[in-house]
């Protein structure tokens, strides 16, 4: 059959129409796709990529360093009882010495001749004594056959009993008089070592001052065992455990650790330090550590049931406080404020806010918001 050259014509055109129609949709659609994937690639980059890591339950048992004070289990300073010289002195610095023995001796010259005086008057009173005791008795008898009145009788019985009085007054003064004198022995008052002496031959004691005026002959202390005492910060208080040990590390003792037990506790915390005052007990049987001295106190204490160990890089600092950006199971931010209980230095431990397991962000952006979707760098 043949075309007329009208109808072929047409049919060109058709086809020309349809070749453009199929150019433009091709055109559209490619375009479309362009701005789409523009606006993908835009929404891409808009998509903040965080790095993180998982929060981790903090070790069970942490490691806690205060500073300790050791002190002598007695410690003493030892004043002269009675006024005199010192005689002499048989003990220094470094003696170790025995309850009881002999550290000095003073020179008392006139408690002495004061004691053998008052022993004088004794004497003489008891036989005034014993001279009214027997008037007495034989008046009492004279008594019994009308010899003598009652009122005479009264009167030498009365003397009598004065005169006794007077005895026994003699006699305390007497006492006292010995003592002082036995004083003038100056003894250990327990087992220890001599710490200091400040007396010499020939000086002047005057036991009558007041004792913050009087300077003492010698001190001493007992250093085995010796105390130990440390101020815990409140924080850490209620770990703390009835008989637990802790180590002891001083510098003058490279790489020894000496053990110490808990002995009691204040039991209150001190309102201008917030701390509480502990004290422990540290055998010294070779006495290698001396009083006064500096340690270095290794706690072991349980950490919190829930705590939470984070580097401070993950922390955000807002008016709201310290607060954490974590990521939720659809990648979306959800920022949680914490409780920081102790700070390390470079990580720092949560009490509360956050439980073991959660994705933390690390070194979050200021401005990273609630609700954020963001793409896990290593996730």
């Amino acid at each position: 059959m043949r075309l007329f050259p009208k109808a072929k014509g047409k049919r060109k055109l058709i086809i020309m129409l349809s070749i453009f129609s199929i150019l433009l949709i091709i055109t559209i659609i490619s375009r479309i796709s362009s701005a789409m994937w523009l606006r993908y690639q835009v929404k891409e980059k808009v998509i903040r990529t965080v790095n993180t890591i998982t929060a981790k339950h903090a070790p069970w048992e942490e490691e806690v360093i205060l500073p300790g004070d050791l002190r002598a289990w007695h410690e003493a300073p030892i004043y002269a009882r009675s006024s005199g010289y010192v005689k002499n002195w048989y003990v220094d610095i470094g003696y170790r010495v025995e309850k009881g023995q002999l550290l000095a001796e003073i020179e008392t010259p006139e408690l002495d001749a004061a004691l053998r005086n008052a022993e004088a008057q004794l004497i003489a009173i008891e036989a005034k004594n014993k001279l009214a005791q027997s008037t007495a008795d034989r008046w009492l008898d004279l008594l019994k056959t009308k010899s003598v009145s009652q009122q005479e009788t009264d009167e030498k019985v009365d003397t009598a009993t004065a005169i006794e009085a007077e005895v026994i007054a003699q006699e305390a003064k007497r006492d006292k008089l010995k003592e002082l004198v036995g004083f003038g022995r100056v003894v250990a008052p327990f087992n220890g070592t001599i710490t200091a002496r400040r007396t010499d031959i020939g000086n002047l004691i005057n036991a009558g001052s007041k004792p913050d005026e009087q300077e003492p002959l010698f001190r001493i202390s007992q250093t085995d065992p010796l105390r130990l005492y440390v101020s815990i910060p409140q924080t850490y208080s209620s770990r703390l455990s009835a008989k637990m040990t802790v180590d002891l590390t001083f510098t003058e003792h490279p790489g020894q650790t000496f053990p110490a037990i808990l002995i009691k506790t204040a039991d209150g915390i001190n309102p201008v330090t917030r701390t509480l005052l502990a004290e422990f007990q540290v055998n010294n049987a070779k006495n290698e550590l001396l009083e006064g001295s500096y340690a270095q106190v290794h706690f072991r204490l349980p950490s919190y049931a829930n705590s939470i160990v984070l580097p401070v890089n993950a922390l955000l600092f807002r008016k709201e406080g310290l607060q954490v950006a974590t990521v939720t199971q659809h990648n979306r931010i959800a920022i949680k404020s914490v409780t920081v209980s102790r700070d390390f230095g470079l990580q720092v431990q949560i009490n509360s806010g956050i439980a073991q397991g959660t994705t933390i962000v690390l070194n979050p952006a200021d401005a990273i918001m609630n609700g954020e979707k963001v793409r896990l760098k290593n996730g």
